[in-house]
C-alpha cells in the first residue's frame, strides 16, 4: 500500500510537479502565512486570510479572491494524510523577481506534520536588526536564520531584535510579549503583528486580562515580571533570559496567554 507523504504541496489547487517548484527554489518576492491545523480547523483563520489579502494588495496591487483562497486551502486539507498538520500558504507573482511586469498571482499551499514549538524556557540574545517591510510576512529573510545561528553559537536559544531606537520589537520568527505583574505589555516598535498575537490580544480583552503597549529597552528588563515569545506554533513559550538579564518565571502570565488562545473558536476554511 502506498503511503501519503506527510509533506504535500499544491499550486493553485492542484498537486505540484517538479516543473512547478523549480522556478520557486530561489524566489524571494512573495509573502505567506503559516497556521497550525487541528481536526481540520484553525484558530484565527480570518486573520490569516486578511494577512494574505492586505500583503498582496501592498506588494502586487491586487489580491486573490477570498473564496478562491479558501477553496485551495480546502483542497490541500482534503489531500493531507491527517487532520492535524502545519500549513503554509504563499502568494507570489508568476512574473517572478526583478521585474515590474504585471502577471497573475499564484497560491502555493504546503502541508506537513503538526508542530507545537519548543518547550522553553528560552534564552534570547539581544541584537540590533530591523526587518524590511516589518508588517509583512515575506520570504527571503536570510538575516533571521543567520542571527538565530549566531545566537545559538553564542550560547542562546534564539535572538530578539532591537530597532535603531534601542527598543525591542520582535524575535526571529516570534512576537515578543512581556508581563509587568498585572498586565501583558506589547513592545512599541515596528513589528509583524502575528496572527497568534492577534488571536491572543482579542481574547485577552474578552477574558478581562489587562494589556498595554510600551517601549521596552534592555534597561527596562529588570523591572519586568516575565517575558514570552509566540508564533503560529504556540501562544506562549517562557523566556528566562534576554541578553545578560535574567527574567523571573511567570506562570500566571503564561496561563493567561494559553487561556486566551483556547478561548478562540476554531473554524474550517
Amino acid at each position: 500500500m502506498n503511503e501519503v507523504s506527510p509533506h504535500l504541496a499544491h499550486l493553485n489547487g492542484r498537486p505540484t510537479t517538479s516543473a512547478d517548484l523549480a522556478p520557486l527554489a530561489f524566489a524571494g518576492h512573495a509573502h505567506f502565512t503559516a497556521v497550525q491545523i487541528r481536526d481540520g480547523r484553525a484558530r484565527g483563520l480570518d486573520l490569516h486570510l486578511e494577512r494574505l489579502r492586505s500583503a498582496s494588495v501592498e506588494l502586487f496591487g491586487r489580491a486573490l479572491p477570498e473564496d478562491l483562497v479558501r477553496a485551495h486551502l480546502r483542497t490541500a486539507l482534503a489531500a493531507a494524510p491527517a487532520a492535524d498538520l502545519s500549513l503554509t500558504a504563499t502568494v507570489f507573482s508568476t512574473a517572478g523577481e526583478f521585474t515590474a511586469a504585471e502577471a497573475d498571482l499564484a497560491l502555493l499551499v504546503r502541508t506537513g506534520p503538526p508542530s507545537t514549538g519548543p518547550g522553553g524556557p528560552l534564552a534570547l540574545a539581544a541584537v540590533g536588526h530591523e526587518r524590511f517591510l516589518p508588517h509583512i510576512k515575506h520570504v527571503g529573510e536570510v538575516a533571521k536564520t543567520h542571527l538565530l545561528r549566531q545566537a545559538v553559537a553564542d550560547g542562546f536559544d534564539d535572538a530578539a531584535f532591537l530597532d535603531r531606537a534601542g527598543r525591542f520589537g520582535e524575535a526571529t520568527i516570534w512576537n515578543l510579549a512581556f508581563w509587568d505583574g498585572e498586565a501583558v505589555v506589547w513592545p512599541e516598535a515596528p513589528v509583524l503583528t502575528g496572527t497568534m498575537m492577534g488571536v491572543v490580544r482579542r481574547q485577552l480583552d474578552r477574558i478581562g486580562v489587562e494589556q498595554r503597549t510600551a517601549a521596552i529597552t534592555p534597561d527596562d528588563l529588570p523591572a519586568l515580571a516575565g517575558a514570552a515569545v509566540m508564533n503560529s506554533w504556540t501562544p506562549g513559550v517562557a523566556v528566562h533570559r534576554i541578553g545578560t538579564t535574567d527574567l523571573p518565571a511567570a506562570p500566571r502570565f503564561l496561563q493567561a496567554l494559553h487561556r486566551a488562545y483556547t478561548a478562540e473558536p476554531p473554524t474550517a476554511p
